[in-house]
C-alpha cells in the first residue's frame, strides 16, 4: 500500500513538473526575419560579398565557427531563443546542415544587405523581403507536414516572430544610390518604409503569426563606418543619420498603435536598440567597454568594406572592450546586452 501511495506522489510530482516545463518555455519557437542584424547564415548559399563566412568572424561562436552571422560569436536572436527557453542558437533557414526538426522551435530567413525596399536587396544581390515571407510559406508546410495540422498551427500562432529591417534602406540605399533621393525626400521615403512595414506584418498576421517584435533602428550614425566619414567633424557620431534613426522608430511606434487596433489578436511591439545602445557609445565605460569607436576587426584606416578583410586580419586581441565587431555590426558582448534589454522591456509580456 505504501508503495503505491510513493507511486501516486511520484506521479503527481512528475505531473507538477511537466506542467511547469510547457509554462516555463513560454513561446514554442522562435521565427526571424530581417538584415545582417540577425542573419544566421542564409547569405552563405547565396551569390552575394555580403557575407561573413570566414575568419575571424565567428571566433567566439561556439566551436570557433564561422557561420555567416554578423559577429564574433551569438547574435541578439539567438539569446532571445535562450531567454525564451529554447535553444541557444536560430538556425539559417538555407543551411542544409539543419532540417524541420531544428527550425520547428526557431529558423531565421534574414539576409544580410536587406531592407524593407526591394532596391535595396538589389545593391548586393540579397534576398529580398518578399521572398523571405516566400521562404515562411514553404517553412509552414514543412512544419505542417512534420507536426500535423493542429500542432503546426499552434505553433504558427504562438510563437515569437522577430524582425530587425531598415538600416541598409537608408545607409545602403537612399544615401548611397540617387534612385531613391530623386524620388523622396528623406521624411517621403520613411513614410514609404512604413507602408511596406505594414503590409509585411499584415500578411504575416494572415499567415498566422500573432506575437510580433518590430526592431527599430540602432543609432546608425555611430556605426565605425558613418564615423570614419565624418573626418571633417573629428570622426564624431553623424547626427543627421541618427536623427533619421530617431524619427522612423516614431513612425514605427505609431505603426505598432495602428496594427495593435487594426488586427484583432494580434500583439505587436516595438524592439528599440536606439538608447540602450547610444548609452553605450556614450559611456562605454559603464557597460565594461573601453571603445566605441572604431571596431575590433578593424580593415585599416578607412572603414568601408561591408565586412572585415579576411585577408588583412588586425583583428583586437581582447574584443569585450569594443562595442563595435566590424564597421557596422556590434560585438556579441553588446548583442548580449541589447537582447538582454529587449527582453525585459518591449518583449517581456511574450517571454515573463
Amino acid at each position: 500500500m505504501a508503495h503505491s501511495n510513493i507511486s501516486s506522489c511520484l506521479l503527481i510530482v512528475q505531473l507538477f513538473f511537466l506542467l511547469l516545463a510547457k509554462t516555463n518555455a513560454k513561446i514554442p519557437a522562435i521565427i526571424v526575419f530581417g538584415d545582417s542584424s540577425v542573419d544566421s547564415g542564409n547569405n552563405n548559399h547565396i551569390q552575394t560579398i555580403a557575407r561573413s563566412d570566414f575568419m575571424p568572424y565567428g571566433r567566439d561562436f561556439p566551436g570557433g565557427r564561422s557561420t555567416g552571422r554578423f559577429s564574433n560569436g551569438r547574435i541578439t536572436t539567438d539569446f532571445i531563443s535562450e531567454a525564451a527557453g529554447l535553444k541557444q542558437t536560430v538556425p539559417a533557414y538555407l543551411d542544409p546542415a539543419y532540417n524541420i526538426s531544428d527550425f520547428a522551435v526557431g529558423v531565421s530567413f534574414a539576409s544580410a544587405g536587406t531592407g524593407y525596399d526591394n532596391a535595396t536587396a538589389d545593391v548586393l544581390g540579397v534576398i529580398p523581403l518578399w521572398k523571405e515571407v516566400e521562404y515562411y510559406k514553404e517553412y509552414q508546410k514543412k512544419l505542417r507536414a512534420y507536426l500535423g495540422e493542429t500542432k503546426a498551427n499552434e505553433v504558427i500562432s504562438e510563437a515569437l516572430y522577430a524582425t530587425s529591417l531598415g538600416t541598409n534602406d537608408f545607409l545602403e540605399n537612399y544615401y548611397t544610390m540617387p534612385q531613391r533621393r530623386s524620388q523622396y525626400t528623406v521624411d517621403q521615403y520613411q513614410t514609404f518604409l512604413v507602408g511596406i512595414a505594414k503590409n509585411f506584418i499584415t500578411n504575416l498576421y494572415n499567415l498566422g503569426a500573432r506575437k510580433i517584435s518590430l526592431g527599430g533602428l540602432p543609432p546608425m550614425g555611430c556605426m565605425p563606418l558613418e564615423r570614419t566619414r565624418n573626418m571633417g567633424n573629428g570622426n564624431e557620431c553623424m547626427e543627421t543619420y541618427n536623427v533619421v534613426a530617431v524619427n522612423f522608430n516614431g513612425k514605427l511606434s505609431g505603426l505598432v498603435e495602428e496594427l495593435n487596433k487594426e488586427l484583432p489578436g494580434i500583439q505587436v511591439v516595438l524592439s528599440n536598440p536606439y538608447d540602450p545602445m547610444l548609452q553605450m557609445i556614450k559611456k562605454p565605460s559603464s557597460y565594461g567597454f573601453e571603445v566605441a569607436s572604431v571596431a575590433c576587426c578593424a580593415t585599416g584606416l578607412f572603414e568601408m568594406g561591408y565586412a572585415c578583410d579576411r585577408y588583412n586580419l588586425f583583428t583586437c586581441t581582447d574584443v569585450n572592450k569594443y562595442i563595435f565587431w566590424d564597421a557596422f555590426h556590434p560585438t556579441e558582448k553588446t548583442d548580449r546586452i541589447i537582447a538582454d534589454h529587449v527582453v525585459k522591456t518591449a518583449l517581456s509580456k511574450f517571454l515573463s
